[in-house]
């Protein structure tokens, strides 16, 4: 190949974000293409790439030259002028100091900057000097800026002091972008003169760049788009934006060579600059900090003292030397494989966690498996127990790091973070940021948004995007499967226009964030291993490299992840303590109460035999449980009916795509329905436990390791092989098995054959039996809890849910229905901020309500606390007197008033609703009238104040009523609308969906009516491309689903919308001990009702001076004529005056409906209506 005449030297890939759009693997890939042996990647004020680009490159055989442009604070303003942006430098790594320093610099970028200005300043530069080659900046750096400006004299000055602190390493850059007819933009035109004299003036070479964000001239107007994305500009604005070139492109050698023919030492500048970066970031080893002086002794102590422990108070699954000999041979490997370090490291910060409160997973993944990690209380769970291996969790025939993932409670998980930072040194920890890519959806609609079409448009565009899993499917694809996406694209230009640079865009990078549960710790500064980012909502910095690249460069990664269930627990316990019960009662009498702090969780010792327990799971009464809480999991758990811990591990591992078609095979050999059948003598019992079928990845190791004589660690490997198809492998383990087999045990090759034939089947499906057990336990954790303390753990759930109010409904019909607890709803008097508990009643919590704020809804609790007592508000006054409302504001309030949360102390919900205003205002004042001290020596202030005015209003009607309470709670808590048509529906034969079930369970399908208040719909496509839904209605007995299929479907649009009152005819399936309900036709609910006929009121009243106007109300509907049933009416009269009550009989035939009904309802001395 011949010498290069051209190197890029400034190129942008997709992690200058929402900038660059050069993938670095496309980069790769258009530098083999073109034959060019080396390239830069400079982004903007980031390394993000570094080490993935250098990796990849090499591989490739391209030349690797890591560069970043920096925004560099060049002038800083005068005293009242306005900030100057920040303007770009190219720094280039020539070796391994300038690399390091170019990390100092990324880091300094973003960590630590007072107002969150991304920038460096030249003394900054100056200090990070070593190692770097410096490229002016071109029209747009600091020097273009100043030129233009008219200021060549601070430009000269800027430029000499560049030039001493990068002596022989400073290069004057020129760009050229021509537009049409080869005209340079006006910015290139003002300044390349200047820097030409200036570079021969003070004797400085000269360098071509071409400032590359996107690979082909073609992807201009769709990379415009995306500055537009980032920027919040339009695409066809008039106002002044950032604008390129369509030659902002990566050129070819042969395109540059012609553009700076005329200046050939600035193109074989780029040559030589190349040459001078010599340097590639590297791989490294684990880097890990120092526990201990004698990391192996430290292990071996604490090993042996944690073991005795356990020991002392678990009943042993083994004898004492079998758990001795374990021990041993795990701690010889993780001292032969180098990892004593990390295994104290991970031991110590959950130590810390466990001593001070905070709830800690049993375990998680495969290193359940280690007794090791067991005996330092790393996990909870006795891997001879339950079978666990070690060599799944770290094998010395396969060395790569151990990886502990860690749960902690999710609302304590960042303490243990703080601790980590504390123990090591801030600047030695680090999170590990993570990329967001601009998907096929959100691409449609960023796009849109720039080109400035319709939200309406594009939201329907945007929804056309099939999903597949949990990702939508590419434009492209979307295009081929979606007919009305290309008809839509036909249609309209501008929609053409929208998929072309959609499509262009699509897949980018979008944004940075950090990684849920990453966490990384050094033996040194972090910055001196890789570049650090801080993300502007975080107060700890995280690492450039993501988690795949952070690792290559030898950071370890820690996982402190937050699991709910874990705090669903712990909440639960605390009410549990709280009310002063025992957590459980042993056989022996022995009582759990709350532990000292420190002392070992009192969920770990639960009986894991505990009878409700596994009735509760026979049943699949287990909304709420860990893991088993999805209608298939349910139907799984009646069909198995586990009878023991076991069983719930093989359903946590069998409930998958793929093993789950084992489920009923399973349960029939559990239930003796069908024969266990034998695999071989050898083996068989291996798969006792679960009836016979490969279940666990661990199972597959053990075939291999009896069977064939393979060691733990080779069976491992045979796993992993089978596990990746690897078909190279695969070649090479088949004639090892079968003589392995033969050799062994004298099994001949056609039987060895088939074994080996169903591991390799099994080995793709099957579950880490650690991870599985480990959950399991949780489950179980959570089911006793629901079983044993059912009260206190829907209130931790629902706690831990407290502003999902989609999930709220569903639990609470699940307290009310499933496990018939009394609820009492939201009081100012009695609620506290969240659910709590009190004689076995769950009382509903004020922070469950919408837009209200927990911190506003303690400040309430709190004024309701005097002296150290639970002293409740005597009327609105006296809750105005000692509540801030200002603090708690108008928008709460409203939404207490709207629930009911002041009825007891004022029932008229629409007067308190109205007098708000006036009630916060009288707050203010009393407020202010304290904080002058103009307190009275007779009483407290405001007291002389005159009372605050309330509004003098009749209460919203039931209807309204509810409708007020649905906008505050998200669904209806004391009554539901379809209560005032129930007598009506039974007229016309409706049924309730609590009826359907159990007919449906009694007689199979079946169809009939339901009427439901519509939530929700869901619409989906089929593969044949009919469209269907499933639609979530309610009734007063709860939520349930109707499927409406495409006929049903397009016959109800009409009628589908949120909030109305529907009746459906259904057909109803029995699927578990639920059922399915399939739509075949829909009508509103009051022309179902409107001829049910034949029903009469009987009205209670609480006065006779109320008859008059209840009499006029229905004088006026019959003369109306607007309702057409009518039925006979009386009065049942209450006189407290006679202590008597008597009854009236109109003799008269009124209109009579639910709306009636309802309205007389409302109507004031009216204490109740009957039909009758």
């Amino acid at each position: 190949m011949p010498d290069p005449r051209f190197i890029h030297l400034r190129l942008h890939t997709e992690y200058s974000l929402l900038e660059g759009a050069v993938p670095v693997k496309k980069l790769i890939k258009l530098c083999e293409g073109a034959k060019i042996p080396a390239v830069a990647v400079t982004d903007t004020n980031a390394l993000f790439a570094a080490l993935e680009f250098s990796v990849l490159a090499q591989g490739a055989g391209v030349q690797p030259i890591i560069g970043c442009q920096v925004s560099v604070a060049y002038d800083p303003a005068a005293p009242g002028e306005k900030p100057r942006l920040p303007a770009p430098l190219v720094l280039l790594a020539q070796n391994e100091a300038g690399y390091e320093n170019l990390m100092k610099l990324s880091t300094c970028l973003y960590v630590d900057k007072p107002g969150g200005m991304i920038e460096v300043t030249v003394d900054e530069l100056a200090a990070h000097s070593e190692g770097l080659i410096c490229l002016s900046g071109g029209a747009d750096g600091a020097l273009g800026r100043l030129i233009r400006a008219g200021q060549p004299g601070k430009a000269r000055l800027l430029m000499e002091r560049l030039a001493t602190i990068y002596p022989n390493r400073l290069y004057v850059e020129l760009q050229r972008h021509p537009g049409e007819g080869g005209a340079l933009p006006e910015a290139e035109r003002a300044t390349e003169r200047p820097f030409i004299e200036m570079a021969y003036d003070l004797h400085l070479p000269l360098v071509a760049t071409n400032d590359v964000y996107f690979p082909k001239s073609d992807m201009f107007e769709a990379h415009d788009a995306l500055i537009c994305i980032a920027e919040g500009a339009y695409v066809d604005q008039q106002e002044p934006r950032r604008r390129l070139t369509p030659q902002h492109y990566f050129k070819s050698e042969g395109e540059m060579c012609a553009l700076f023919a005329d200046l050939p030492e600035a193109l074989e500048n780029t040559v030589e600059i190349a040459k001078r970066c010599s340097f590639a970031a590297y791989k490294r080893k684990p880097i890990l900090p120092r526990f201990a002086e004698d990391e192996v002794e430290e292990l071996r102590r604490q090993s042996w003292e944690g073991l005795r422990a356990r020991l002392a108070v678990i009943p042993h699954a083994a004898p004492v030397e079998e758990y001795e000999e374990r021990l041993k041979f795990e701690l010889g490997i993780i001292e032969q494989m180098g990892f004593p370090g990390y295994f104290l490291i991970v031991a110590d910060f959950i130590k810390w966690a466990k001593d001070h409160g905070i709830p800690v997973g049993p375990g998680r993944g495969s290193g359940a498996g280690s007794l090791v990690a067991y005996a330092l209380t790393i996990t909870d769970l006795d891997p001879l127990r339950y079978s666990l291996l070690f060599e799944r969790f770290l094998n010395p025939e396969r060395v790569s790091m151990p990886d502990f993932d860690i749960d902690f409670c999710m609302d304590r998980r960042e303490e243990v973070i703080h601790y980590v930072q504390e123990k090591y040194g801030r600047e030695k920890v680090a999170q590990i940021i993570t990329f967001g890519a601009l998907l096929s959806k959100a691409a449609v609609r960023d796009v849109g948004r720039v080109l400035q079409m319709s939200y309406g448009q594009v939201d329907r565009l945007s929804k056309m995007i099939p999903v597949e899993g949990v990702k939508p499917v590419s434009i492209e694809k979307a295009l081929a499967d979606e007919p009305r996406l290309r008809e839509a694209a036909r249609a309209e230009e501008v929609v053409e226009r929208l998929l072309t640079y959609a499509k262009q865009v699509e897949g980018l990078l979008r944004n940075a964030s950090t990684h849920a549960a990453g966490v990384v710790i050094g033996d040194r500064p972090l910055d001196a291993l890789v570049p650090l980012y801080q993300d502007p909502r975080s107060d700890m910095p995280a690492t450039q490299f993501n988690m795949k690249w952070v690792e290559q460069a030898g950071l370890v990664k820690f996982d402190f992840l937050g699991l709910k269930t874990l705090t669903v627990i712990q909440s639960a316990m605390e009410l549990i303590f709280k009310s002063g019960r025992p957590l459980h009662v042993a056989a022996d009498g022995t009582e759990l109460y709350e532990p000292a702090e420190g002392a070992e969780n009192q969920i770990n010792a639960i009986p894991l035999d505990d009878a409700k327990t596994y009735r509760l799971y026979a049943d699949a009464r287990t909304v709420a449980v860990f893991q088993v809480e999805s209608s298939g999991m349910m139907n799984a758990l009646r069909q198995m009916k586990p009878t023991c811990i076991e069983d719930v591990v093989a359903l946590v591992a069998l409930y998958r795509p793929g093993p789950m078609d084992n489920i009923p095979t399973y349960c029939e050999v559990k239930h003796g329905t069908r024969p266990l059948e034998s695999l071989h003598p050898t083996i068989d019992p291996i798969l006792k436990e679960t009836q016979g079928i490969i279940v666990y990845q661990e199972q597959v190791m053990q075939i291999a390791q009896v069977m064939a004589g393979y060691s733990l660690g080779g069976a491992d490997l045979l796993r992993r092989a089978m596990g990746k198809k690897i078909a190279e492998e695969m070649a090479k383990e088949r004639p090892k098995f079968l003589e392995g087999a033969k050799a062994t045990h004298n099994v001949d090759a056609k039987k060895a054959g088939e074994v080996f034939d169903l591991l390799e089947k099994f080995a793709n499906y099957g579950f880490n039996k650690s991870h599985a057990a480990a959950y399991a336990v949780v489950s179980y954790q959570t089911a006793w809890l629901k079983a044993n303390h059912p009260v206190e753990f829907m209130a931790g759930v629902m706690n831990c849910d407290i502003h999902l109010t989609d999930k709220l409904a569903i639990y609470l019909n699940e307290v009310r229905r499933g496990l018939d607890i009394e609820v009492v709803p939201p009081c100012v008097n009695r609620s506290l901020a969240s659910f709590d508990v009190v004689d076995q009643k769950l009382v509903y919590a004020l922070g469950a309500l919408k837009n209200v704020g927990l911190d506003a809804m303690r400040l309430i609790v709190e004024a309701r606390q005097v002296d150290g007592r639970d002293v409740p508000f005597a009327s609105l006054t006296d809750f105005a007197r000692r509540c801030d409302l200002k603090r708690i504001g108008k928008r709460p309030l409203e939404m207490l008033a709207r629930a009911g949360a002041f009825d007891q102390i004022d029932p008229n919900r629409k007067r308190v609703f109205e007098s708000l205003e006036s009630l916060m205002a009288w707050s203010a004042a009393v407020l202010e009238a304290r904080a002058s001290a103009q307190v009275s020596l007779f009483g407290d202030a405001g007291d002389d104040l005159p009372p605050p005015r309330l509004a003098d209003t009749d209460d919203w009607l039931p209807a309204e009523r509810l409708s007020e309470e649905h906008k505050a709670i998200g669904f209806y808590l004391s009554a539901h609308p379809i209560e005032d048509y129930l007598p009506a529906l039974r007229r016309k034969k409706v049924m309730s969906f609590e009826e359907i079930e159990k007919k449906a369970a009694a007689d199979g399908p079946f169809v009939c009516k339901v009427a439901g208040e519509l939530a929700s719909m869901r619409e989906r496509k089929s593969a044949k491309g009919n469209r269907f839904a499933f639609i979530a209605f309610s009734d007063a007995s709860g939520p349930f689903e109707v499927t409406f299929w495409s006929d049903a479907l397009d016959g109800a649009r009409a009628h589908l919308e949120n909030g109305r009152l529907l009746v459906m005819t259904v057909r109803a399936e029995p699927e578990g001990e639920s059922v399915r309900l399939v739509a075949q036709g829909v009508q509103p609910i009051d022309q179902v009702t409107a001829d049910a006929g034949g029903a009469g009121l009987l009205i209670h009243l609480e006065t006779p001076e109320a008859v008059p106007s209840v009499a006029a109300i229905l004088e006026r509907l019959a003369a109306e004529g607007k309702v057409r049933s009518r039925g006979p009416v009386a009065f049942n009269v209450f006189d407290a005056e006679r202590g008597c009550q008597y009854k009236i009989d109109t003799g008269s035939q009124f209109p009579v409906n639910p709306q009636v009904k309802g309205a007389i309802r409302a109507l004031r001395g009216v204490s109740m209506v009957e039909e009758i």
